[in-house]
Order: C-alpha cells, then sequence, then structure tokens
C-alpha cells in the first residue's frame, strides 16, 4: 500500500476511513470534521454506541465492507489496524488503486505533529486520566483537544472534547507499541506492569516498549509519573540513566513535593484527597483511589499547560479545578452506573486485568461499605489469562460473590488448549467460596434473579460482552 502522511490542513480534504464506528477511529473522525476535513466512512452494520457520534457528525457510513464504498476522489484512506488487505476488501481495494493509506496508529501520530501534543500512557488509567483532562481543560478555558479510549460523560458523552487545537491530549495506547507513532511533547505514565501477553510475553518487553516512548520525548520535557506504581518508578529510573535532560515529576501518595496526595476517606458518596502543594480539598464522585491517583496527573498535566498557555498559574485556577473535578463523572465502561432498580445497583466496568480489578472492587467497597457487592468477570484472551491465572484468582477479595465463565476468546489469538474459564474457577473459589461458574454468559441469568435483592451492588466486569448480562437484568428489575 502506498504511505502518505496526514497533512497539517486538513480543511477540504477527503477521507475515506475503515472500521470508522471503532472508539479511536469515530474520534479521530470527530477530530477531522472540526478542522474541516470531509469524512466518509465504513464498517460492519451492526449497531455501536459510536453510532449517535457519526450520525452528530453527518458522516454516511456504509455497510458491509465493499470495494465499491470508497469514492472516487479520496485522498487519503485511514483504517482500523484491526484489518489488513488480505482481510479486508475494501482495505484491498485502496492498495489495488495506489491510494495513500495510513492505519489508525499512524494517523493519529501524524495529527500529534500538528500540535503541541501529551501523550497519556499506561497500563491502567488511562481513560479516566485522559478524561480528567478534558473535563480540567474545558473549566479552565484552555485551547485544546482532547482525544480518550471511551465515552466520556464529561464530554457530551463522546470520545473526544475540542476545545481548540494549541494543544493536543491523547490516550495513547501501549498494544503493538501502537504509541511509537505518536509524537509527544509531555507524557503522563500511570502504570507500567505486564498485559497483553501476546505481544509482549515477558514483562521486559512491555517495559523496553514504555521506554521507547519516553526517549521520544524532545530535550527537556516533562514527564509526569506515578511513583506509587512500580513499574511506573522502575521506567523512571532506567529511563534517566539515558535521559538525564528529562523533567520527572512524580505524584502520588509516596511522593512529598508538589503533586503528593493524601486522601482523607469516603463522606456522602464522596471521596475526599489534597495535594501537597495545594491548599484545602478536592473531591470525587466516583469510587477508588487508583482514581484519586489519575485526579493528581491530570491535575498536574493541565497545570503545566496553563502555565505554557498563560505563563502563570492563580488561584482561581485551583478554584475551578476543584469545581470540575467535583462535576466528573466518569468514562463508560469504568465503574461506569447503568442504573438501580428495586434497590440493586447496576454497574458495569471494562477492568480485565488483575490489578484493575482488584483495586475497583477495594474502591467500590469502600464507597458502598453497605451493600454486598456481586461481580460478574468474563475473562479476556487465553495468553492473558494463562500468564496471569494465580493474580485472577485472588483479584476479587473485595468481592461477596463471584460468577465467572467461560474464556472470550480474542481475534487476533489461537486457542491451544492452555487455560480454561472452568480453572480460574476452581482456583477463585479456594478464597471465595460464594463462587460459581456458567459456561455461557446468559446462563447466568436466572439465578441472578433469584440471587439478587436490596441493596445489592451488582457489577459486570471485563472485556468480554457480559455487560449483556447486567442491562438484561437491569431491564427486568426495573419493571
Amino acid at each position: 500500500m502506498k504511505q502518505s502522511g496526514l497533512p497539517a490542513d486538513v480543511n477540504g480534504f477527503k477521507i475515506h476511513m475503515i472500521g470508522i464506528k471503532g472508539t479511536g477511529m469515530s474520534a479521530l473522525a470527530e477530530l477531522l470534521v472540526s478542522r474541516g476535513a470531509v469524512i466518509t466512512g465504513s464498517d460492519v452494520a451492526d449497531e455501536f454506541y459510536t453510532d449517535e457520534v457519526l450520525k452528530h457528525l453527518q458522516i454516511a457510513v456504509t455497510a458491509p465492507f465493499s470495494a465499491k464504498n470508497i469514492p472516487p476522489d479520496t485522498q487519503l484512506v485511514i483504517y482500523s489496524a484491526a484489518y489488513t488487505p488480505e482481510e479486508n476488501e475494501e482495505l484491498h481495494e485502496a492498495f489495488m488503486r495506489s491510494l495513500p493509506t495510513l492505519s489508525y496508529p499512524k494517523a493519529l501520530g501524524d495529527f500529534s505533529r500538528h500540535s503541541y501534543s501529551c501523550g497519556i500512557a499506561g497500563v491502567h488509567g488511562k481513560t479516566t486520566t485522559t478524561g480528567i483532562v478534558g473535563t480540567l481543560v474545558k473549566a479552565l478555558d484552555l485551547d485544546a483537544s482532547v482525544l480518550a479510549g471511551s465515552m466520556i460523560a464529561n464530554f457530551g458523552n463522546s470520545c473526544t472534547m475540542i476545545h481548540g487545537d494549541s494543544f493536543f491530549i491523547a490516550e495513547t495506547c501501549e498494544y503493538k507499541k501502537h504509541f511509537l507513532n505518536f509524537y509527544p511533547k509531555k507524557i503522563v505514565l500511570t502504570s507500567v506492569e505486564s498485559d497483553h501477553q501476546d505481544f509482549y510475553p515477558q514483562y521486559e518487553d512491555i517495559l523496553a516498549a514504555f521506554l521507547q516512548y519516553i526517549d521520544r520525548l524532545p530535550q527537556f520535557s516533562e514527564i509526569f509519573y506515578c511513583a506509587d506504581d512500580p513499574g511506573a518508578k522502575e521506567a523512571i529510573n532506567l529511563a534517566f540513566s539515558s535521559r538525564p535532560d528529562l523533567i520527572y515529576i512524580p505524584y502520588g501518595e509516596s511522593v512529598s513535593s508538589e503533586f503528593g496526595v493524601k486522601i482523607h476517606g469516603v463522606r456522602d458518596e464522596k471521596l475526599y484527597f489534597s495535594l501537597k502543594g495545594f491548599a484545602g480539598e478536592f473531591y470525587l464522585t466516583v469510587p477508588g483511589h487508583h482514581n484519586v491517583l489519575n485526579a493528581a496527573a491530570a491535575i498536574a498535566l493541565v497545570l503545566s499547560l496553563v502555565k505554557l498557555e498563560r505563563k502563570e498559574t492563580t488561584i482561581n485556577d485551583i478554584t475551578i479545578i476543584r469545581k470540575a473535578l467535583a462535576s466528573f463523572k466518569g468514562a463508560k465502561r469504568r465503574s461506569e452506573i447503568v442504573g438501580e432498580a428495586k434497590g440493586i445497583l447496576f454497574m458495569d466496568d471494562y477492568a480485565h486485568h488483575p490489578t484493575a480489578i482488584k483495586t475497583t472492587l477495594k474502591g467500590l467497597k469502600e464507597f458502598y461499605p453497605n451493600r454486598r457487592i456481586i461481580v460478574d468477570f468474563m475473562s479476556h484472551t487465553y495468553s492473558r489469562t494463562a500468564a496471569l491465572l494465580n493474580k485472577f484468582s485472588q483479584a476479587f477479595s473485595s468481592a461477596d460473590e463471584i460468577i465467572l465463565h467461560k474464556i472470550y476468546a480474542s481475534a487476533r489469538e489461537v486457542y491451544h488448549g492452555e487455560v480454561t474459564g472452568r480453572q480460574l474457577f476452581e482456583l477463585t473459589k479456594k478464597s471465595c467460596r460464594k463462587t460459581y461458574y456458567y459456561e455461557e454468559v446468559m446462563d447466568a441469568e436466572s439465578f441472578l434473579e433469584k440471587e439478587l435483592q436490596s441493596g445489592d451492588l451488582f457489577i459486570t466486569m471485563g472485556a468480554g460482552d457480559n455487560w449483556k448480562l447486567g442491562r438484561t437484568l437491569y431491564e427486568k428489575f426495573s419493571k
């Protein structure tokens, strides 16, 4: 395929996007439209939550994929990294017509070259941190656009917050080293831990990728890192030996400087905390100490951008930040409240790594101390489940009851018989007696209809499709 770059001026530029319903692709489409690009797109016919965003943008989406979908006057094709010319006839057509093409990660990288760009990186916490950054950017009236990896309530249930183009802040993904296409001027590093075992078999592999990303920073750039996270701290220590020119700014409970965090606890379903460099308390209405760390990272980054734009920060900026944090409603599938019915609180969360599961459930237990927590979890990918099996089995200690299922397979891997959902069940029930197994997700519906009672918190967790169970139960209990 003919590789091409995304021009700095896209006004009137005709771009066709293959796989446009994907979260990142639809968000990029929104950014491109805001700068005057003429967008067409295609995808499968299935309904996606991004359909409303694309409809609002007045982008006609054709389905299914077909060589005929690419308009004759197309100047550039951007395609989801999930597709190849061998598997997608539309992408093959672009190749046959010698059209310039860019994968989504490369297109996002090109987009980042044309602004003062900041990358939010880490195995955990990227989306929420990016969502908080966007919320603060808008409140402070900074000239910036923000792209998150999921819908953010404060963005009007969009994945983007467009408030100018001087700064561009984006969630940058470590999978397959996609973030090495990005051109950051500043980086937030939330965490480094073994994940994506299909691409990074060993912890050292993913650590090396993050070090490569840090090394993309220009001389004397700032990197904000979570000093409470062992992996992030290790990455910073290693980076310092080769990049002593960078400005390393820590945040976290273990930090004694400006962005040192002190958590005061939950009062009236509000999580209060303070930062060492600022007077008074802040609070969040989303649960979990991990979200306080995400907020600290967001505050640190945004204040650095305020200084760039306005030369200094004021007490009023902190007052605005305080109010904006209190208004933050979270991200889709991050402790997302589906609804409450018959006294049962239904939630959904994307957590699919043992660390994320453990911290999320611990936060919910603190936030809702009087509720019984029942979690339905569907593990995602054989490689991750096999590599972290013991850690998964110990991740549910804050739950009162656990329902498990078969492993949700990834389209990108082949099952070699290395692990099953039932194996995870057998290990998990050793530490939690009330652990149940249903091979198929909806097989648990009848059991839960009888089991759930007023005062419970029922949460579906994982990157699989078990969220459908939570929605179905919520609708039934709502009648």
